[in-house]
């Protein structure tokens, strides 16, 4: 038996039609699995699913705003209505607002807090009763090494994906006896459009990116693929609860 065999198995992977969501897509779907994008575009999420059946895999998209808990839930009983199950959640979709600390609207705080948090718990919410009643499930969800280090000009999005560490270790310890593993994963600087963004705002990040990284380079969306599979896999079945860092050795240097 290939413990990294996804035959079978129902992947949800929102924000999945770019950058490090499609990286994970991609990988879950070359491993066997059905992945389902939920995210707003609906038209580049129809380009990520024709991506993914291209590769011979079988790809679905659903509507999602992950801002909105009706949304999140509604996500979630689609997946299973169309699907009949779901063995593996990514909760990827994510947003910045960059700009000094002490400039931001409460409102701009918890736009971010509710994207990256708020929605990223309701969906592990809305889908433990799911895998709690097929015995088992992986969920999967994105951090930053924001979630390691203070961002001057992004506050919130530190602030949340710190929190999201902390309830996926929180998720870990009260659904191991369900069989369900949660872990989060902490990309380091990739290459996607927002990061792109950061570049053009932030003189010097690249150099310094590039100065401090000990594999040398900017790490891609596929670089993403393999630690997908591990987590959405029968490989990681006694791991629960870890942060495990995608960054090239980024966090690692001093």
């Amino acid at each position: 038996m290939n413990p990294f065999d996804l035959t079978g198995r129902v992947a949800l992977v929102t924000g999945g039609n770019g950058g490090i969501g499609l990286g994970m897509a991609t990988g879950l779907a070359a491993a066997g699995a059905t992945v389902v994008i939920a995210a707003r575009n609906r038209e580049k999420s129809l380009a990520a699913v024709s991506e993914l059946e291209r590769l011979g895999a079988k790809g679905d998209f659903i509507a999602l705003d992950v801002a909105l808990p009706v949304s999140c839930r509604a996500v979630i009983g689609e997946t299973v209505a169309r699907h009949a199950r779901l063995d593996i959640l990514v909760n990827n979709a994510g947003m910045s607002i960059r700009k000094p600390p002490e400039t931001y609207t409460v409102e701009e705080w918890r736009q971010v807090i509710e994207t990256n948090l708020t929605g990223a718990f309701v969906l592990c919410q809305a889908a433990h009763p799911i895998m709690e009643r097929q015995r088992g499930g992986k969920i999967i969800n994105i951090g930053s090494m924001m979630s390691i280090f203070g961002g001057a000009y992004a506050a919130p999005y530190s602030s949340s994906k710190g929190a999201i560490v902390q309830m996926s270790k929180s998720l870990a310890t009260a659904w191991a006896r369900d069989n369900i593993q949660v872990n989060t994963v902490l990309p380091g600087w990739i290459d996607t459009e927002l990061t792109r963004g950061a570049r053009a705002q932030v003189p010097g990040l690249n150099e310094r990116v590039l100065a401090r990284t000990p594999a040398g380079r900017w790490g891609v969306p596929d670089d993403l693929a393999g630690i997908a599979v591990f987590l959405g896999s029968a490989a990681s079945d006694f791991v629960t609860g870890a942060a495990i860092p995608v960054d090239g050795g980024y966090s690692s240097e001093f």
